[in-house]
């Protein structure tokens, strides 16, 4: 029995960590390029996402940086992703499509690349598996997204970028 459980709990964890959020501009835990920063272009990186949980019908994104000396700092938000996209592209613009941009903690309605004041900072991008496909107006913050889509979410992946000096 105690196999079994065994078994059961290292395939539930495989499945569990089967969805994965990557970049092809940079790797989890490594330095994000000049460009995707407010000391450059200050564009989107491009992303991909493999192996959503079953029943995926939509997504959300949250990029934010915990290491923001007045806190938890939010670089971009986006929803209303359609099922059927797995990639945003650099410099992605939601322009023709149903993505919203919510509201940064510039209380901008677009993306802003990472630009910390000293040191080096975690940009953690969590994208968001949704049960349901939900029309929401643009403009939320992190955290009225967050409180939507709450009961909705099947599973999160993460990528972690760092900037800084």
């Amino acid at each position: 029995m105690r196999i079994l459980l065994t078994i059961f709990s290292i395939l539930i964890s495989s499945l569990a960590n089967a969805f994965q959020l990557t970049s092809t501009a940079f790797q989890n835990n490594q330095m994000i390029p000049i460009q995707y920063t407010c000391h450059d272009d200050d564009i989107s990186p491009p992303l991909a996402w493999f192996e959503p949980p079953v029943g995926t019908r939509s997504y959300a994104l949250i990029m934010n940086d915990p290491d923001a000396p007045k806190g938890n700092w939010v670089h971009w938000v986006l929803y209303n992703i359609s099922q059927t996209t797995s990639s945003l592209p650099e410099n992605f613009q939601p322009l023709y499509t149903h993505v919203r941009v919510g509201s940064n903690s510039w209380n901008k309605q677009s993306y802003g690349g990472p630009c910390p004041p000293s040191n080096i900072h975690r940009y953690i991008f969590t994208l968001y598996a949704l049960d349901q496909s939900l029309d929401l107006k643009a403009g939320l913050t992190d955290e009225q997204l967050l409180a939507v889509i709450s009961e909705h979410i099947l599973g999160s992946a993460k990528l972690i970028g760092k900037y800084g000096e």
